[in-house]
């Protein structure tokens, strides 16, 4: 979609797992909000979209949100506001759905950055897939393996989708209660030993980094 925006800051914050704040002027969008058994505390955010990429309790538990957003649940073109947002159909595993369901990823065009959210992606991606998806701007990438994608095919998929931006997310942490692996064996990967965590992230088109940068979040 080709739209006139007003540049500004969008603000994004991990509240764990998947879900994420993306705050830009006018509106704000929150991303797989997930039930209290996972063991993070969402803390009823507050949003005026929400995002689900699938209907697992750890990704779509609208009930934690205070107000009464907008929701968008699967795949197609919404547009809200000044806020875009493209959802691409895929799977949350390698037979098609047949194990864990249909996943759902999210093209977030907001303040002039375009945000991909994978989800719970399943499988490497197509060619056709990529293409559809872009260069984004911003990538949040599973790499907790386990119910998602290998680190092999997280790494693949930044080299395809050349984002400037990577933000791991649905790994193992202290609190999780699920069995995911941590963000460790990615990071190793992408040749990163040390990494400080960040509680929140401003970010403009014009203060992209030019090389590839990896961010990690601490849980709010």
């Amino acid at each position: 979609m080709s739209k006139d925006v007003k540049i500004d800051d969008v603000e994004i914050r991990w509240l764990g797992h998947s879900c994420f704040v993306l705050k830009g002027k006018e509106k704000t969008v929150l991303t797989d909000p997930y039930c209290p058994e996972l063991g993070y505390s969402l803390g009823e955010p507050e949003a005026d979209i929400v995002t689900m990429s699938h209907f697992h309790p750890g990704h779509s538990y609208i009930e934690g949100i205070a107000n009464k957003p907008k929701q968008i649940k699967g795949p197609g073109e919404y547009e809200i506001g000044t806020i875009f947002i493209t959802g691409l159909a895929s799977y949350h595993d390698k037979e098609k759905g047949e194990t864990r369901g249909k996943n759902t990823i999210y093209l977030v065009e907001m303040e002039g950055l375009t945000l991909c959210h994978l989800g719970d992606l399943g499988h490497a991606l197509t060619s056709s897939l990529a293409g559809e998806l872009g260069n984004c701007d911003i990538l949040f990438l599973p790499v907790g393996e386990v119910s998602t994608i290998s680190i092999d095919e997280a790494a693949e998929i930044v080299k395809q989708l050349t984002p400037h931006i990577v933000i791991p997310m649905h790994y193992k942490t202290d609190v999780l209660t699920r069995n995911l692996e941590s963000a460790d064996k990615f990071l190793s990967k992408m040749g990163i030993h040390e990494m400080q965590p960040k509680p929140k992230l401003l970010i403009t088109r014009t203060t992209l980094p030019s090389d590839l940068q990896i961010v990690v979040f601490e849980p709010q």
